[in-house]
């Protein structure tokens, strides 16, 4: 999942002279000032651009559609008088919640 948009990291990297900045398997590596390998972007930076910026367009994606999948079948078991719509909502819900996880 990501949870940092790539241009928000990609603005860090270029006002702290970090360059080649990639993502591999979630996590973004760039080449530090005076570098000649690539090191991961510290976690303690990501956070803060986390909370700076807020939800990633991703997150924000899959938030919508899981409360929209929740909002219409609580509709649709009280139409159809039947938990089944609820049931199917729960288990969207819970594969939704598991690709927001971080591990």
């Amino acid at each position: 999942m990501k949870k940092y948009a790539y241009q928000w990291v990609q603005d860090w990297c270029n006002e702290h002279g970090w360059t080649d900045l990639f993502l591999e398997r979630y996590h973004y590596w760039a080449f530090p000032p005076g570098s000649v390998m690539p090191q991961p972007i510290p976690f303690d930076v990501l956070h803060a651009i986390k909370q700076e910026k807020g939800l990633s367009p991703t997150e924000r994606k899959w938030y919508g559609v899981g409360l929209a999948i929740a909002t219409l079948s609580g509709v649709a078991a009280y139409f159809w008088n039947t938990p089944l719509p609820l049931c199917l909502a729960f288990s969207l819900c819970a594969l939704t919640v598991a690709y927001l996880d971080e591990d």
